[in-house]
């Protein structure tokens, strides 16, 4: 199980299906991983928005992707589901940075658009290892003393 700290740097948008009738989309991502949730800066008026906003998550457990829903904002009433990405993580896990790729948008089984993220994962270092055995022996004495006979 992978443990250590998920950067999403959530780029752009291109092609997404414009959910107002009389003005452009407002759209914003909302990205969830397990049971942690961010939320992007809404874009006025556009369906091929940019955001170029990073959001770290903590990974811990049996975490297998991420969600991202991209939503537009409304102001007199509920804000509408453009639709939703969901993204693997297993190969962030092995690689540690998957270069920014497009993703497809899907609302109700029916393409509505990309979304376009890099991820970068850097593992915890378990206190178990040899580096953290190494690290604790200089804290207590510095280096080891030897003798010569």
């Amino acid at each position: 199980m992978p443990h250590g700290t998920l950067e999403v740097f959530l780029v752009s948008a291109k092609g997404l299906d414009n959910t107002d009738f009389l003005s452009g989309i407002d759209p914003y991502a909302i990205l969830t991983c397990r049971t942690q949730e961010k939320k992007s800066s809404v874009v006025s008026g556009g369906s091929c928005p940019e955001w170029n906003e990073t959001f770290l998550f903590t990974i811990s457990g049996d975490v297998t992707e991420l969600t991202i829903k991209i939503m537009d904002k409304d102001t007199f009433t509920e804000d509408d589901l453009v639709g939703e990405a969901t993204v693997p993580l297993g190969p962030v896990f092995d690689e540690e940075s998957v270069p920014p790729m497009s993703y497809n948008v899907v609302k109700d089984q029916e393409y509505c658009g990309e979304i376009k993220i890099g991820l970068k994962f850097t593992h915890e270092r378990s206190r178990d290892g040899p580096f953290y055995a190494h690290a604790a022996e200089e804290e207590i004495g510095g280096w080891k003393e030897s003798s010569m006979d």
